[in-house]
C-alpha cells in the first residue's frame, strides 16, 4: 500500500467547520482519530488492531469531512465501511451519522472474502473505535485492563498484588495498555514485543517504564521489582512463540499470563516466528509475496504461543485469554487445548456487564486539557463513596499523556452514566468547560456486542452467538438520539466471530441535548442489564428489580 503524505489533526477551539455542533463533533473525532499522535499508521488510514480503519481510502475521508461540514441539524449522514453514500431529511433528535462496517453475510464473513472487497476498495475493516471514531489512543482500553487486573487480583492473590507480576505481549494500539494498568493495579509486568518501534513509543509517552536489551536481565529486573513491591514495568523485544518457551525453559512462574497480540487479523496483525517487522522487513515481504503462506505460519506460531501459556497454566500461574482470539488461531493450528485457558470476560468482566456497568469515555472538543481536568473533578464530586473511582481517576491525571483531542475513561455503570452526562452538559451550558464535551465508549460494553470468544463467551443459557442483542442496542441509541450510532462485524476478534454496535453523544449545553443524554445514558447500559437478565443471571435480574428496569 502507498503511503500517503498528508497529516491529519483535529481542529480545537470554539470556531465551527460545520453547521452545528453534533455534526463539529463528528468532524473533529474522524480526524482526531488520525492525529499521528493517536493512529499507529495514520498514512493508511489505520488507527489501530492490524487493519481497523476510521475511512476507506483517502477520496473518501474528503468526501465525509465535506458531507458533514454540509450536514443540516435535521439531516443523517450515512456511512457503509468507511464510505459516505447518502444524506437523509430526519429529524433534529435523530443521529447525525449511522455508520455500517464491515458486515458481511454469515456464510461469507470470512477473511478472505473480505480481504477480496478490501482490495476491490469495496469495504474496510472499522475494529471497534477506528471505525466509529470515537479511539482516544492506548487510554482507551487501559481502565479495562485495570479493572480486570484488579478483579484478578481480588479472587486469586487476597486483593494484592504488589509482589506479583505479569508476563504478556503485544504493545500496539490496545497492547500498550497493559504495562501502565498492571502498574495502576500495583503488578510487575514483562511485555513481549516484536515491533522496537512500538516499544520505543510506549517509552516515550509513560506506558512502559523501561527496556530490557535481554531476557536474563528482564526476569532479574522482574524479580527485584516484584520482590519489593515497585510496580514498574518492562519491554522486552522478542517474539513471545519464541520467548514463552525460553521462559519456561528456565523455569520461571509468572504469576499471571496473557496476550494482547493482533492475534485476531493472521496477516495484517501478527508477525510470525523468526519475521521481522516494519515496512521493508521479512514479514512485509511475505505478506505480500504469499499471504497464504503467512497466514498459516502466523497460526503455527500462535499454536506454540498458546502451548507456552498451557505450560505456565500447568505450573500453577493464572492465565487468561484477553479476547484477541488467539485461542481460536491457535485451536486452527493444531493446539486442541487452547480453550483450556478462560477468557477474561467470564473470569474477571461479567459480574460488571450484569450491573450495567462498562466504559465510558469523554472527549474535550476544545483541545484544552483543564476540561477534562475539570470533568474529572465532577465525577469526583458525584460519585464520592466510589474508591476504585476516585483511585483511577487519580492515577490517570497523574500518569497518562492525552494522545490528540484531550480525552479520558472510567467505568460507570446503570444511572451512574446518566448523571454523568447531565453533570457535563450542565458543565458547557454554564461556561465552565471551553466547549462541547463528547461521550462515548468502547464496544467492548455490557449489552452491545455478540462475540462467543470474548464478551458472550460461556454464557449460563448458552446464547454466547445471539447477535440480536448488539442490534437491538444500536436500534434502540439510534431512537434514544445518539449522535451517531455504529454497527461493526469482527472487531477485537475477527472476521466471523463478532457483531457490536457503538454509540457517540455530544453534551453541548442545551436543553435538547439534555434530553437526548438521559435517553441515551440510560437505555444503552440497560441493554446491558436486560441482555443478562434475560440469559438467566440473578445478579443482573436484582439490578434490574432494585434499578427499574422494565422487563415485561
Amino acid at each position: 500500500m502507498v503511503s500517503h503524505p498528508r497529516k491529519v489533526k483535529s481542529p480545537t477551539g470554539t470556531q465551527l467547520s460545520c453547521k452545528g455542533w453534533l455534526q463539529e463533533a463528528a468532524f473533529r473525532m474522524l480526524q482526531n482519530n488520525l492525529d499521528p499522535r493517536v493512529a499507529e499508521k495514520p498514512d493508511e488510514l489505520i488507527v489501530y488492531g492490524g487493519l481497523g480503519k476510521a475511512a476507506r481510502n483517502w477520496e473518501c475521508f474528503d468526501r465525509i469531512l465535506k458531507a458533514l461540514e454540509n450536514l443540516c441539524d435535521d439531516e443523517t449522514l450515512l456511512i457503509q465501511s468507511g464510505k459516505a453514500v447518502g444524506v437523509f431529511k430526519t429529524h433534529r433528535d435523530a443521529p447525525r451519522v449511522l455508520l455500517a462496517n464491515s458486515n458481511l453475510v454469515p456464510k461469507w464473513a470470512t477473511w478472505e472474502h473480505f480481504n477480496e472487497l478490501d482490495k476491490k476498495g469495496l469495504m474496510m475493516y472499522g475494529q471497534m473505535t477506528a471505525g466509529s471514531w470515537i479511539y482516544i489512543g492506548s487510554q482507551g482500553i487501559i481502565q479495562g485492563t485495570y479493572e480486570t487486573f484488579v478483579e484478578l487480583g481480588r479472587q486469586h492473590f487476597n486483593n494484592d498484588l504488589k509482589n506479583r507480576w505479569v508476563l504478556t505481549a503485544g504493545l500496539g494500539g490496545m497492547g500498550g495498555a497493559q504495562p501502565l494498568a498492571a502498574s495502576f493495579a500495583g503488578a510487575t509486568s514483562l511485555t513481549i514485543e516484536v515491533d522496537p518501534e512500538r516499544i520505543a513509543k510506549r517509552l516515550q509517552t509513560g506506558y512502559v517504564d523501561e527496556e530490557v536489551s535481554n531476557l536474563e536481565e528482564a526476569l532479574k529486573r522482574v524479580h527485584h521489582s516484584a520482590n519489593e513491591g515497585l510496580g514498574r514495568s518492562f519491554a522486552l523485544c522478542g517474539n513471545m512463540a519464541s520467548v514463552i518457551h525460553e521462559i519456561i525453559k528456565l523455569k520461571e512462574k509468572p504469576d499471571i499470563v496473557t496476550d494482547q497480540t493482533s492475534a485476531h487479523d493472521p496477516l495484517i496483525g501478527y508477525i510470525p516466528e523468526g519475521y521481522s517487522p516494519g515496512a521493508s522487513g521479512s514479514a512485509a515481504i511475505l505478506r505480500k509475496s504469499d499471504p497464504k503462506k503467512y497466514v498459516e505460519l502466523s497460526k503455527v506460531s500462535m499454536a506454540k504461543h498458546v502451548r507456552g501459556m498451557l505450560e505456565l497454566q500447568k505450573s500453577g500461574s493464572i492465565v487468561f485469554d484477553y479476547g484477541n482470539n488467539i485461542r481460536a488461531m491457535a485451536q486452527d493450528a493444531g493446539c486442541e487445548r487452547a480453550f483450556d485457558i478462560p477468557g477474561f470476560v467470564p473470569m474477571y468482566i461479567r459480574p460488571l456487564f450484569c450491573e450495567g456497568q462498562g466504559p465510558f469515555r469523554w472527549v474535550a472538543l476544545s483541545g484544552d486539557p483543564q476540561d477534562i481536568k475539570v470533568t474529572d473533578e465532577t465525577l469526583l464530586e458525584l460519585f464520592p463513596e466510589n474508591k476504585k473511582l476516585k483511585t483511577w481517576l487519580t492515577k490517570a491525571g497523574e500518569r497518562i499523556q492525552f494522545q490528540g483531542l484531550p480525552a479520558r475513561i472510567c467505568w460507570l455503570g446503570y444511572g451512574e452514566r446518566e448523571k454523568a452526562g447531565v453533570a457535563f452538559n450542565n458543565l458547557v451550558k454554564k461556561g465552565l468547560v471551553k466547549a462541547p464535551i463528547v461521550i462515548g465508549r468502547d464496544h467492548l460494553d455490557c449489552g452491545s456486542v455478540a462475540s462467543p470468544n470474548r464478551e458472550t463467551e460461556g454464557m449460563i443459557d448458552g446464547s454466547d452467538a445471539v447477535a440480536d442483542w448488539p442490534i437491538l442496542n444500536a436500534l434502540l441509541n439510534t431512537a434514544c438520539g445518539a449522535t451517531w450510532v455504529s454497527f461493526h462485524h469482527g472487531g477485537g476478534v475477527g472476521m466471523g466471530y463478532s457483531l457490536h454496535a457503538g454509540q457517540v453523544i455530544v453534551a453541548d449545553g442545551t436543553t435538547e441535548a439534555e434530553l437526548r443524554l438521559r435517553r441515551v445514558l440510560t437505555a444503552d447500559p440497560g441493554m446491558g442489564i436486560i441482555r443478562h437478565a434475560d440469559a438467566g443471571y440473578p445478579k443482573a435480574i436484582q439490578v434490574a428489580r432494585e434499578r427499574g428496569v422494565h422487563i415485561p
